[in-house]
């Protein structure tokens, strides 16, 4: 893919540069930031195609920089942090980011995951691109072209991922989804046994939507099977 601009960030420069090496022998553009701070700015600045966010930075973390792209931008983020244990990708991954590598890595293998996400991205933009209608259902109103919702006319701020699992689950009510049919759609990789990401997505988007009080729930449990949305 021509015209691509990959932000990388990350305060070890040896680390920034060997990214940036391989970034550059795949045909793409990229940009280094050394802080949180500079990082956003980027953001703001220029056309930014993906980030590679490390964690544990000066200025703003890697969690504060996330949060603030996630206000304008649905861009593919990855994390790439010496926060190695369960807890800490699952965090990442709640909080908006798109994949999580650790530290120490392999640069071929980061590649991969960059080549993955930009594939991903560019095949979901199309998608909706071809298929802009909108869902209401029970007070609530998806906009696939805009990528965001509404809540009896309350914008309600969702990351990428909890957006492509509600709009999946919703553009065919009464499916049941298992939480391995979710996880290859909208992650696109193989799942594996243990792997409770989606259901920690499945539980953050209900908190959004207010589902622990409603007597009929939007996204419904089958239980030993999936999920389905009941609108």
């Amino acid at each position: 893919m021509k015209g691509i601009t990959i932000l990388i960030v990350d305060d070890e420069a040896e680390i920034a540069e060997l990214i940036g090496l391989h970034v550059k022998k795949e045909g793409y553009e990229y940009i280094i930031a050394s802080d949180g701070k500079a990082a956003f700015q980027a953001v703001q600045k220029h056309s930014i195609d993906l980030a590679i966010l490390d964690i544990m930075m000066p200025e703003l973390s890697g969690y504060d920089v996330i949060r603030l792209i996630r206000e304008q931008h649905v861009m593919p983020v990855i994390f790439l942090s010496a926060k190695t244990s369960y807890l800490d990708k699952i965090s990442g991954l709640v909080i908006g980011a798109d994949d999580y590598v650790t530290k120490p890595f392999n640069p071929m293998e980061l590649m991969a995951r960059i080549n993955a996400q930009l594939r991903r991205y560019r095949q979901l933009n199309q998608l909706a691109d071809a298929n802009t209608k909108v869902i209401e259902a029970g007070g609530l109103v998806i906009y696939p072209d805009k990528r965001t919702i509404s809540l009896y006319g309350e914008t309600i701020e969702l990351t990428p991922k909890e957006f492509d699992i509600l709009y999946l689950l919703a553009s065919y009510p009464k499916k049941v989804f298992s939480a391995e049919n979710i996880f290859q759609q909208v992650w696109g990789e193989a799942y594996y046994d243990g792997n409770n990401t989606v259901m920690v997505h499945i539980r953050t988007l209900r908190k959004k939507l207010g589902e622990e009080q409603a007597k009929n729930k939007l996204i419904k449990t089958v239980w030993g099977v999936g999920y389905s949305f009941n609108g």
